[in-house]
């Protein structure tokens, strides 16, 4: 791809196209007239090292800009594409700063966008084009089936957000896996089928989700984040995500034939070395707008109807898309920009080193977080229940946990991240949207996963020698906010269990948990 040219010719619009925005359907892309209008792509160091990012992350976002602006190009459109290492834009390090320069340069009538998102960078759009005194336009991103508007319609005067509501909601709303006025097989959620873990023998044979070998293009972003930042965290040694909307579809298609008729059953399980089990790995292609999520929906739905591929993996599938995905975003940008600041337990000690290295002794931990620097993914339950249910009971600052899973996984954009991070895996927003802090004992990661045969530690210990740090937190967690999670119907019963120990057992969990938490480096 040719640098930055230049132009000198009036612009009418001008049309900016952020990295995660990449699908021609972009309504600020609607009416593109080449002879007056000019798209604006930038890369910006700014953005790549706001968080300590992934390389793995920062070559999907770049490589999948590159293969769009080809696209841009092989149509004949006009296109400033400001690439990260650009000589002359050196002392412009930042998104807002190289658009000021180019506000600056074209003078363009109005700048148009899709909206962003995140909400810090649709601050600074607005700012930078009112300093510009450009007038500023931002488009509704219609990748979503549901607004920020009808989201905030939905919401509005309701105590809770509930997922499951608003899911039903989005069903009846889009026709999805219905029969007449009620869903398909009688019941809306077949969550109770979905929480298998894999037989003692292990998971057996999984195909595997299509990979694609890096092709010129992306060997290129490949070598220029290995030198412009090598230091940053991750191997790209084994990158195979998808950069464009064939590479997009083609991953559907397989995980629909291959993976979705047992993706529902596992799709909460773990085991050592098998870091995709029967997932999607969509979120990628979702998340930068290079698949459509009413393709990705129509395609299981087709898959149970014509080819009788089993309801509960199917509807299970549909719920994290329909369900999950749409009511996350709404929160977002309801609890903005609070949600970034919360911090219910008001936890404030710092996030261990081996996050970002793998090197710790728990092995459940040392496996999820050894697979995502390898690999800049793990699933929903190694997020949830391993590496963000740590953070919570090692009593970590939201901020930090929140940095760095935005920092480490590939499929990461604030509005999914920092909802799913502060509000479901830490609580930090007091249950804003969920009834219950996710806690559990090393014994479920047990139950779960066979992470802990041969882990030095001992799942059902919370204290002595072999004590599990994450038992021995866990039941600290319980002790500290007693009377908070006695007054809890979802974990009354965990209370319960908390005051049948004799007091000597339980200042020994105090004890054990003081030293754990001093020594979190250590674990």
């Amino acid at each position: 791809m040719s640098p930055a040219a230049s132009f000198d010719r009036p612009v009418r619009h001008l049309v900016l196209v952020l990295g995660d925005q990449l699908w021609f359907d972009n309504p600020a892309l609607a009416g593109f007239d080449p002879a007056q209008d000019l798209l604006l792509m930038i890369e910006a160091p700014g953005e790549a090292s706001l968080v300590w990012s992934h390389k793995a992350r920062l070559v999907v976002f770049l490589s999948a800009m590159r293969h769009f602006a080809q696209r841009v190009q092989a149509r004949g459109w006009p296109l400033q594409y400001l690439r990260l290492d650009e000589p002359a834009w050196d002392d412009a390090p930042d998104l807002t700063q190289r658009l000021a320069r180019c506000l600056a340069t074209h003078r363009p009538q109005s700048l148009w966008v899709c909206e962003p998102g995140e909400w810090r960078l649709q601050q600074s759009l607005a700012a930078t084009a009112a300093d510009a005194g450009v007038p500023l336009r931002s488009f509704e991103d219609t990748h979503f089936l549901c607004s920020r508007a009808r989201f905030a319609r939905w919401a509005k005067g309701r105590r809770e957000w509930r997922m499951e509501y608003f899911y039903r909601e989005m069903r009846r709303e889009h026709g999805v896996l219905m029969d007449g006025g009620g869903p398909l097989g009688g019941q809306w959620n077949f969550d109770a089928d979905n929480r298998s873990a894999y037989p003692r023998s292990g998971p057996g044979d999984i195909p595997p989700p299509a990979g694609f070998e890096p092709d010129a293009l992306t060997r290129e972003v490949m070598a220029l984040v290995e030198r412009l930042y090598p230091q940053h965290p991750g191997s790209l040694a084994r990158f195979a995500w998808p950069v464009t909307p064939e590479q997009a579809q083609e991953a559907l298609d397989r995980f629909v034939a291959e993976r979705l008729p047992n993706f529902g059953r596992y799709q909460d399980a773990m085991w050592n070395d098998t870091p995709f089990g029967w997932h999607s790995l969509l979120s990628v292609a979702l998340n930068l707008h290079l698949i459509h999520p009413r393709t990705v929906i129509a395609a299981a739905e087709r898959a149970h109807h014509e080819q009788g591929l089993p309801l509960a993996s199917v509807e299970g599938f549909i719920r994290q898309v329909l369900g999950w995905r749409e009511f996350i975003r709404g929160v977002y940008w309801e609890d903005m920009p609070g949600l970034r600041e919360a911090n219910h337990f008001n936890h404030t000690r710092a996030l261990p080193a081996w996050y970002w290295t793998g090197q710790t002794h728990m092995a459940c931990l040392r496996d999820a977080i050894g697979q995502t620097l390898a690999l800049g993914y793990a699933h929903h339950i190694q997020r949830l229940m391993l590496v963000g249910q740590f953070a919570l009971l090692a009593e970590i600052d939201p901020r930090q946990v929140a940095d760095w899973f935005l920092a480490i996984y590939v499929d990461a954009v604030e509005w999914v991240e920092l909802p799913n991070v502060a509000g479901m895996a830490l609580y930090a927003n007091g249950g804003r949207f969920t009834s219950k802090p996710y806690v559990a004992s090393g014994q479920y990661v047990s139950r779960m996963s066979n992470h802990c045969q041969g882990c030095r530690y001992r799942p059902a210990q919370p204290t002595g020698t072999h004590a599990c740090p994450i038992t021995t937190l866990y039941w600290n967690f319980l002790d500290r906010f007693e009377a908070q999670l006695a007054g809890n119907p979802r974990t009354a019963l965990m209370v319960k269990n908390l005051q049948r120990m004799d007091p000597q057992a339980r200042e020994a969990v105090r004890e054990q948990a003081r030293q754990t938490l001093s020594n979190l480096d250590g674990l």
